[in-house]
């Protein structure tokens, strides 16, 4: 059964926007692609960089760090089929964007 934690307010993320969260003991990154609020992992698997501050262009976020980018509504990265960046359920709550721990 999931944990749902509060990792931020609605108000905190802008269409088109990226935003580093901590949910419980993980590092998540939140998107806002037209309305649509996403999560992934927020720890880019090439070399840990912050998937949360990279830029987001359309549904794609690009690594701040080494330019590796994803898909933020699947977590497929874009270059690699067998690369996919773990993505969390998200669910908004009143003003509240909670995302599923498992």
């Amino acid at each position: 059964m999931p944990n749902w934690l509060r990792v931020a307010a609605v108000t905190d993320l802008a269409d088109g926007a990226a935003l580093e969260c901590v949910a419980g003991d993980r590092i998540v990154a939140l998107f806002n692609v037209s309305g649509e609020i996403h999560a992934l992992d927020g720890v880019c698997p090439h070399q840990g960089g912050p998937l949360g501050k990279g830029q987001l262009t359309g549904g794609i976020v690009t690594c701040p760090w080494h330019g590796w980018q994803f898909d933020v509504r699947t977590g497929q990265h874009q270059l690699s089929p067998s690369i996919c960046q773990p993505s969390l359920a998200v669910k908004i709550a009143g003003d509240d964007i909670l995302v599923a721990l498992e």
